[in-house]
Order: structure tokens, then sequence, then C-alpha cells
């Protein structure tokens, strides 16, 4: 088995790299502790197995550094860690094409069989949160969010706004205007229910989503 193991956290990597190595004793697991790092190994010794990838990197932002990955190895099925609470956005990752979503603190008892399901063509959510994406599907979930109505381009500016990005900054770098970048702010403060920055930057930290930045 080949695996690619993207995580900042040297402790974590290390922790994670171990626990695929007792599963799978002659498995190859490349590293990198960035996205580019990540992007150079699956150039120089992919295709992979299965990708295992940190949600928060130091060199991209949020569900970017996901995208990018998915674009560079598709067809490889791809677990996403967080220490976010997996409500906040699991559903926005699976959407995203991910086959797995697990929370770091879980990480330890599931990432082994997570891998397996993944390796198998399966996907792989956490009990609580495959009851929580039932309750979606069926219109049930009382406590679904707001920001999962946002598209994607509104979700990438609410996360910008969160973290204190200027506009010209936040539209450098997803390639539109600043004018564009203001329409998207009135929408997703229309659907998010709230006024000012302020308050956007508030609910994203009561979500646990600011980590995403």
């Amino acid at each position: 088995m080949r695996f690619l193991l993207v995580e900042d956290h040297p402790i974590m990597r290390l922790g994670e790299r171990q626990l695929i190595l007792n599963a799978w004793p002659d498995a190859v697991v490349a590293e990198g502790a960035t996205l580019a790092e990540g992007l150079a190994r699956l150039a120089e010794t992919g295709p992979f197995d299965a990708i295992v990838m940190d949600l928060a990197l130091p060199d991209t932002t949020g569900t970017d550094g996901v995208t990018t990955m998915l674009r560079a190895a598709p067809g490889t099925p791809m677990l996403v860690l967080s220490f976010n609470a997996e409500s906040a956005y699991a559903a926005r990752l699976l959407q995203l094409g991910v086959a797995g979503y697990l929370p770091k603190d879980r990480a330890g008892d599931e990432l082994v069989e997570a891998l397996l399901r993944l390796v198998q063509g399966r996907r792989y959510v956490t009990a609580s949160m495959a009851d929580h994406l039932v309750d979606l599907l069926g219109g049930r979930a009382s406590h679904s969010l707001p920001h999962q109505t946002l598209s994607e381009q509104e979700y990438r500016v609410m996360l910008a706004i969160a973290s204190g990005q200027a506009p010209a900054q936040t539209a450098s770098t997803m390639g539109v205007s600043v004018k564009t970048i203001g329409t998207y702010r009135t929408r997703l403060l229309n659907k998010m229910k709230v006024r000012t920055n302020v308050e956007l930057a508030k609910y994203c930290l009561q979500h646990g989503l600011t980590d995403e930045v």
C-alpha cells in the first residue's frame, strides 16, 4: 500500500505514520508538512492508494488546499483530518469530493478503520456524522447551520472576512474584482442573517470555522 500523509504538526504526523505502518508494515508513506510539499511528493512518488491530509496547513486557506490536492490526484481517495467540530463543515468537504472526514481527536482510534474503508472504495465518517448526514438528506436536521447554505465562493469570502483579510487580497486570491467580493459579502451577510463583519467573525469562531483560514 502507498499513502501520502500531509500534516504540519510533527508529532501528529509521526503518530499517524506509525498507525499506518502498524496496520500495513510494508506500506510506503510519503510525507509533507505543507500543501506544496504534499504536491511535490505526489509528483515525485505518486500515485498513492490514499491521501491523508490536514485541513489547516500553513500555505493554504481552508478548503482551497483540499480542492487543489483533489485536482492533482483525481481518483485517489482522500481522508481529511481537522481539530474542528465535524458538523461545522464535514458535509461541505464530502460534497467537494473527499472520501472521508475524521476529527483529529478520533484519529488514534479510527484512522486505520477509515483508511481501510477508503482503499476498499468506500467513504468514511464517524457514526455521529453519519446520523447528521442522514438527517440533512431527509430534511430533518433542525440544527442545520446557516453557513451550509453558502455557495463555495461565498464560503471562501466568509472565511477571509473572519480572518481579517483585506478585500483586495481576497479578490487577488480568488481571481475576481474587489467589486465582486463586495457582492459576495452582501449575499452571505443576508444568508447568515448578520449585519457586520464582526458578527460574522464571531459566528465563525463560535462554530469552529476559523481554523480553516
